[in-house]
């Protein structure tokens, strides 16, 4: 089954990590990205840039608008994702505590499906 972890980082406190913090916390994810990969869990990890170099795009009667930045202000942002085989919740979620970036933020864990046509 897939698995797609979500992390999400509250903005304030990731905010105070130093460059040296963050710099370590990288290469420790990169770390564990390739053990999950060599594992055979790990098929897409993806850290996104901060909230403000968003751009929110809503269709509404054929019309595209685009504005600047994320849809709501919130406390917490979207900071990546990890899209990792498990053989069910139990070890995805085992698996999402250990990344890295938990230790700053939150991961959530939700499982994936294929959208398919019944006759495929």
């Amino acid at each position: 089954m897939k698995f797609l972890c979500q992390v999400w980082f509250d903005s304030a406190e990731i905010a105070t990590l130093t460059e040296e913090e963050g710099r370590r916390l990288t290469l420790e994810s990169i770390d564990s990205d390739n053990r999950l990969r060599d594992s055979g869990h790990l098929i897409v990890a993806n850290a996104l840039r901060e909230p403000e170099t968003a751009r929110t795009v809503r269709v509404r009667k054929g019309e595209a608008t685009v504005t600047d930045g994320p849809f709501a202000e919130i406390k917490e942002h979207l900071g990546g994702f990890v899209l990792i085989e498990a053989k069910d919740m139990e070890e995805a979620t085992r698996i999402a505590a250990t990344f890295p970036v938990a230790r700053y933020g939150m991961i959530e864990v939700r499982a994936a499906f294929d959208i398919r046509f019944p006759d495929e």
